[in-house]
């Protein structure tokens, strides 16, 4: 497997000159090389008569130049491994092929969140397709809590289910699961959740993050393990001889593209060749529910990370926010467009009113932040309120998180329990589910759980203050190593004539691009700043001038106000400057031409 070395240590890499002598740009950041041996890139250039470009984002991603041409077209006969690999695997996809010859009834609950809920389709229509009838269990985000539960179990039994698989949940569910046991489950766990090394009693324990698990798929979330159980369950049947031929189980890949990226799994390997192809599947609108968000999302460009990250993501999200996950799973199994338009365009409705209760609390949260940080310095942040809406807590975790570069925790205190619920969210090299799980293992929570970017918990509110203390004491050294400003890597730098269509259409080779595979980012150096002015509300345009005439149209969204904004608006007529950004297509009016989009720009000295 692939494995991502861009990240030095904040101490090593500040001893690196700054890419193009930049210490300090607009928006204050230090701009610096992503890779740091520019050997490899020539080897990998030379070897597969690459651009320099592609060759050097490649390298500075882990990519060695045996491995640039399955990274350049991943395929899953390429990454996917036997079901043998992933303990448990075949031992699951065995019992749930006898579950559907013997006419057994099996329930399903899934976790709350896309993972969860994508999970929960995939499984369900690939049962109901094969002559069962699930019984599926998505539980209230409030009202139930997260994973299995003594009440789901008793529903799930009561309505005749006899064999139980946990979708995105139960890894650290013992209790339940010793209860479901009780009541006479076989249970089937698919989970990616970091956990202790004694298993839940459980007939199958799927989790590449279980301590005997030697796979190296602990970058899975839960909906690409459903993917593989659901292939090996479909060979199974075929060996079996319930289906003359193997099932396909491909068009399942628009629901694992979008489970990976909303869970924000690491786009290498297996992912990358699940969200590849998956965007294929997306984009032929097989699915109504999918095709009727993006249609109520007005997403018009073909279907992209940014798609199932920013656009379908989101408005998936908010039914289990601020509403019942459930409407989100009925929305990805409705069978017709009327049925999958109206309930889009409730997701539509819930989403703006995560939105305002987001953008409500959030003021609040930067508030006990900066005052936290003052007295503190830099340290893990959390910050907590009364009755806060558990439904948005981890995007306010994520927002401080991206605002302080700091691992970021958000509770909400219930007034009428004493109890604090919420969310945190992690930097990268910051590993908050592993301090979680600590949390609970020394009894500082009463439960918690995640994995290295994210994490659930739950305390009384009297701990809030001993977490904290733990949380920082926890992760003290792995926050010495976060810089107090992010840096800006940069991959290559481009001149404005460098910048085609013909290049930009190579480095889409190396995507999808998003967590564990960042988005390119180029440097033009020595350039002017021509035409720029504010389009849209908050949006600035300019063109960039290079030294032999060439341009090259560019933008920064949302810049007006900020930094950025002021920068480009008051540049000096003449003086040239460094500018960084993404290359993206420029289709408007059909032009098939390329924009950049700006990230940052540093006075040329």
């Amino acid at each position: 497997m692939l494995q991502q070395t861009d990240r030095a240590p904040a101490r090593e890499r500040e001893e690196l000159p700054a890419f193009l002598g930049v210490e300090r740009s607009a928006t204050g950041r230090r701009w610096m090389a992503r890779l740091a041996d520019d050997n490899a890139a020539l080897a990998m250039a030379q070897r597969h008569d690459l651009p320099d470009a592609l060759a050097r984002l490649l390298a500075a991603r882990g990519v060695s130049p045996e491995d640039a041409p399955a990274h350049l077209n991943p395929t899953l006969k390429t990454w996917m491994p036997p079901p043998s690999a992933v303990q448990d695997m075949e031992k699951a996809a065995h019992r749930l092929a006898d579950a559907i010859m013997g006419g057994e009834r099996i329930g399903i609950i899934g976790d709350y969140d896309v993972d969860g809920v994508t999970s929960s389709a995939m499984l369900a229509d690939f049962l109901e397709r094969h002559g069962a009838a699930p019984l599926v269990h998505i539980p209230h985000r409030v009202a139930d809590g997260y994973g299995p539960s003594v009440k789901a179990v008793d529903e799930l039994a009561e309505a005749g289910a006899q064999v139980l698989v946990t979708l995105d949940c139960g890894a650290m569910a013992h209790d339940v699961l010793e209860y479901a046991a009780g009541r006479g489950f076989e249970t089937i766990v698919v989970d990616h959740h970091q956990m202790g090394t004694a298993l839940p009693r459980a007939h199958a324990v799927i989790n590449p993050n279980r301590a005997d698990d030697e796979s190296g798929l602990n970058h899975l979330c839960a909906g690409g393990l459903t993917f593989m159980l659901l292939a090996a369950t479909a060979r199974e049947l075929h060996r079996k001889g319930h289906v003359a031929e193997r099932p396909d189980v491909l068009g399942y890949l628009d629901l694992v593209a979008l489970a990976t990226v909303c869970d924000v799994m690491p786009l290498k390997g297996l992912n990358r060749a699940y969200v590849r192809q998956g965007l294929q599947v997306l984009a032929r609108r097989h699915r109504p529910g999918l095709a009727a968000l993006m249609d109520m999302a007005r997403a018009g460009r073909a279907p992209d990370a940014y798609t199932l990250g920013f656009i379908l993501g989101p408005r998936i999200n908010a039914a289990g926010r601020v509403g019942h996950a459930r409407e989100a799973y009925e929305l990805l199994r409705a069978r017709d467009m009327t049925t999958a338009q109206r309930l889009a365009a409730h997701l539509e409705r819930l989403n703006r009113e995560r939105q305002e209760l987001e953008g409500m609390l959030l003021e609040q949260a930067i508030g006990q932040a900066e005052h936290q940080l003052e007295r503190r310095g830099r340290s893990v942040i959390l910050v907590h309120g009364e009755d806060w809406h558990p439904g948005v807590l981890g995007l306010v975790a994520a927002r401080l998180k991206e605002r302080f570069n700091l691992p970021a925790i958000a509770l909400g205190v219930d007034a009428a329990t004493g109890l604090a619920t919420g969310s945190a969210r992690s930097v990268s090299g910051v590993d908050i589910g592993r301090a979680v799980a600590r949390a609970v293992a020394e009894g500082v929570l009463c439960k918690g759980g995640g994995h290295a970017m994210a994490a659930g918990m739950a305390c009384p509110a009297a701990s809030i203050g001993a977490f904290h203390e733990f949380m920082n004491e926890a992760l003290a050294a792995e926050l010495a190593s976060v810089p107090e400003y992010p840096h800006l890597k940069v991959d290559a730098v481009l001149t404005a004539s460098g910048a085609s269509r013909a290049l930009l259409e190579r480095i889409e080779a190396a995507g999808p691009f998003g967590a564990g595979n960042p988005a390119p980012m180029f440097a033009f150096a020595a350039h002017r700043l021509q035409w720029v002015d504010v389009v849209g509300e908050k949006h600035v345009r300019c063109t960039l001038k290079a030294g032999d005439g060439s341009s090259l149209r560019a933008i920064a969204f949302r810049a007006v106000d900020t930094p950025l904004g002021e920068a480009l608006l008051n540049a000096r007529a003449g003086r040239t400057w460094h500018v960084a950004g993404r290359l993206q297509r420029d289709d408007y009016n059909g032009r098939n031409g390329v924009q950049l989009h700006i990230a940052d720009i540093a006075p040329h000295e």
